[in-house]
């Protein structure tokens, strides 16, 4: 069975599919789509995902008569460069890959963002299709949000590129890492916690069966998590006013991944402790009461982190928000709890309330906030 979900933006409306088997009929959805076997498809996947599921992608494709050149980067978010971008520019040039093609972006958050970036720049623009391998990426393949990295920063170099789908095939998850199947779960909690207390509800009492990765589970919890990203999508495509909520608890968690130098922490792990970190703001700040420990037990009961455990200073960690794209003449925006299912935007909030949240989140919830 394979589940289908819409997102209308201004650029485009394009479908996400969910299911198990979708790989194999990638040609069949690419015609669907107008993209039909004379258009050249260049491939864009890492060194992980590209041993398990790059023939899986490139044989059906040239056996339906598809012309595809596949090209790997090394896994990790290191390939969020430009450098990166560089070497897949001059791959598709070399291949022939020209304005009537289309790039394939096969793996988890970081070939999205990356080959999606590439499809927005090369050549001014050209088609691009979502091909995601983890539950980290049901949100980052929805919305069209591409970048690169920069060394001062996280996503600071992107674009708004809509894919023209995301196709979904729940199989690949099967041989992730614990620890990503984990990390993804964040993402997922996020979109509960943001706009959905019943769905919030739903993850707690089958957390131990969505660990194990049971198939109808996933499905529904992925199914779940795309739609309400792409209802606020389609209401807010270039994240000009309610967008923002999707970047709740993401402010500390970037932070955290800067300083780990995106290898000591997840995205989903960073994110987790920030989600943690916004609730105690929002109690602080009082936009929202009793948030703090339901945001903490549904985090623990998917293995996810909830405090500070690294050597890094508040001043440190300060230092790095400074530069999130949401500072704006040194005041600081956070998306804030009202209720479990419910967030705001918060402007101009003192640094000194941050760092006490900063210093509650490394010392736990023995350290009062005032």
């Amino acid at each position: 069975m394979m589940r289908t979900l819409k997102v209308s933006t201004g650029e485009r409306t394009y479908p996400i599919f969910i299911g198990s088997g979708l790989l194999n009929r990638l040609p069949e959805l690419l015609r669907e789509r107008g993209i039909g076997p004379d258009r050249p498809l260049l491939l864009v996947t890492d060194t992980q995902v590209a041993p398990l599921y790059g023939e899986k992608v490139t044989g059906p494709l040239r056996a339906a008569g598809y012309r595809v050149r596949e090209t790997t980067v090394p896994a990790g978010e290191s390939s969020k460069s430009l450098d990166q971008l560089s070497r897949l520019v001059g791959e598709g040039l070399r291949f022939g890959l020209d304005r009537q093609g289309a790039v394939l972006a096969l793996g988890g958050g970081v070939v999205g963002d990356l080959a999606g970036f590439l499809a927005a720049s090369y050549m001014r623009g050209i088609p691009f299709v979502q091909l995601p391998t983890t539950l980290l990426a049901h949100d980052s393949s929805v919305g069209g949000k591409v970048g690169v990295n920069h060394p001062l920063g996280k996503n600071v170099i992107g674009a708004f590129h809509q894919p023209v789908m995301v196709v979904f095939d729940v199989d690949t998850l099967r041989t992730l890492p614990f620890r990503e199947v984990v990390s993804g779960y964040a993402e997922v909690v996020k979109h509960a916690l943001i706009a959905e207390e019943s769905f919030a509800d739903w993850l707690l009492r089958h957390c131990d069966g969505l660990l194990r990765l049971e198939p109808f589970l996933v499905e529904e919890a992925i199914w779940n998590g795309c739609r309400i990203k792409a209802e606020v999508v389609s209401k807010d495509e270039r994240e000009t006013g309610l967008r923002a909520i999707l970047n709740y608890g993401h402010t500390i968690g970037h932070a955290l991944e800067a300083a780990s130098g995106y290898t000591g922490l997840t995205h989903g792990e960073g994110v987790a402790i920030g989600m943690v970190g916004a609730a105690m703001l929002g109690e602080a700040l009082e936009t929202a009461r009793d948030v703090v420990e339901p945001t903490k037990r549904l985090l623990t009961a998917f293995r996810l982190p909830v405090q500070l455990a690294g050597d890094w200073s508040e001043e440190e960690l300060m230092a790095l928000m400074r530069r999130d794209k949401k500072v704006r003449g040194g005041a600081y925006t956070f998306v804030l709890p009202e209720r479990i299912g419910a967030v705001r935007v918060v402007r101009g909030i003192p640094e000194e309330k941050i760092l006490r949240v900063l210093r509650k989140l490394r010392a736990g919830s023995d350290t009062k906030m005032d």
